[in-house]
């Protein structure tokens, strides 16, 4: 079956990743993310615009933004975001990307964290909107980022790694409920953008939140990238149930990052992260086709057994569906 992962960051440019890419039927769309000030992000996204006009057949791209400095002068900022959308796009950029930057880290000279619903944002939506070019949004970290790093928290052991994106001891730190609210109201305010929430949306811990706001607003969908073991907690059948009722609203993503160019690697280096990133994807997408039990990175699992509609849904019709510039390649 083919399959696009909607969200990855991979420099894969030698012919044994193409190579591999064909045998796995598989494209993938490279996403942009502007870290910090000062466009250091423009690097990754030359090799990922490279890539998607080299092996348009393997490859796409989503572009990004640099976030302001503030106080700054908002229309000038606009404009010159505007300016450098327009050029990503006419170089194939299928979508923008906006970072969890924008909501816990910016802040205003009030000291007021700046939200992914401040009307500063409000002229990019309509432009994407009139260009019919999707946001992909990663506004906020998974709710255990705020919980207690104990053997509940599912994602402890990474922020016991990544401390500085820990909220439980910064209460200063806009709270995951205002994040999302923040969300939501974009949402509301702009019906006619396409929105695709990055890690299932932020709503990781519960596909019940997530179907309340898929019922809620239309205009937006949901990848699974790096979000199956939050899935995994949560009842099967449940999870399975989601799935079939919003199989048009889900995109199959890794969120896998391999930023050294492959063609860097030596043969040997090289032969064994190709075997690693095959087995990578067997594993992700068996968790939707395998029905009952199956290996899963050493552990136990249980696979929803989605049907083959369903499956050709997530694992590829969705993403050209919600990135139209996805349909045009390859």
């Amino acid at each position: 079956m083919h399959i696009i992962d909607a969200h990855i960051h991979y420099a894969g440019d030698h012919p044994d990743v193409w190579q591999l890419l064909d045998r796995l039927s598989l494209k993938l769309l490279n996403v942009a993310v502007a870290h910090k000030r000062g466009g250091e992000w423009r690097a990754d996204a030359a090799g990922a615009m490279a890539l998607s006009a080299q092996q348009r057949d393997h490859f796409a791209w989503c572009t990004t933004f640099d976030p302001p400095s503030l106080p700054c002068n908002e229309q000038g900022y606009v404009d010159a975001v505007i300016a450098g959308l327009e050029r990503d796009f006419a170089n194939g950029a299928v979508a923008c990307k906006f970072w969890k930057n924008i909501g816990m880290e910016l802040r205003k000279p009030s000291g007021e964290y700046l939200m992914v619903d401040d009307p500063l944002f409000d002229p990019l939506y309509e432009y994407l909107a009139d260009a019919r070019r999707p946001a992909l949004m990663h506004i906020g970290e998974p709710l255990a980022c705020w919980l207690p790093l104990d053997d509940d928290n599912p994602h402890a052991a990474y922020y016991r790694q990544h401390p500085e994106w820990y909220m439980g001891n910064k209460p200063h730190i806009p709270s995951h409920a205002a994040l999302i609210a923040a969300r939501d109201r974009v949402l509301a305010r702009h019906g006619d953008l396409k929105v695709i929430g990055a890690h299932l949306g932020s709503l990781e811990y519960d596909v019940g939140e997530l179907a309340a706001r898929l019922d809620r607003y239309p205009n937006f969908a949901v990848d699974t990238s790096a979000r199956l073991m939050d899935l995994m907690l949560q009842d099967t059948q449940t999870v399975r149930d989601f799935f079939l009722a919003y199989s048009d609203r889900i995109l199959f993503g890794t969120d896998y990052v391999h930023r050294q160019r492959v063609s860097t690697m030596d043969a040997e280096a090289r032969q064994a992260h190709l075997a690693a990133l095959a087995l990578r994807y067997a594993t992700e997408v068996a968790y939707f086709e395998v029905a009952g039990e199956f290996d899963f990175r050493g552990e136990r699992a249980i696979g929803l057994g989605l049907p083959e509609p369903v499956l050709a849904r997530v694992l590829h019709e969705n993403a050209e569906r919600w990135y139209p510039g996805l349909a045009n390649q390859g």
